[in-house]
């Protein structure tokens, strides 16, 4: 299985987290909620990705 496109959103995921909490006060206060929220949601994908990787890695 080629899993280059997960290994890709994992590494932007966590990457976009990096940046919204290094920068959080250069982001406009309207913005920052929405961001912050999808932050979250696409690093929780990305921690699903990673488990569901590891428990599928010996099939």
């Amino acid at each position: 299985m080629d899993t280059t496109a997960a290994i890709i959103f994992i590494i932007a995921a966590f990457s976009l987290g990096l940046i919204v909490i290094m920068q959080r006060n250069n982001i406009p206060a309207n913005l920052r909620r929405g961001l912050a929220i999808a932050t979250i949601v696409f690093v929780a994908f990305a921690f699903f990705l990673i488990v569901y990787s590891l428990t599928t890695m010996g099939s």
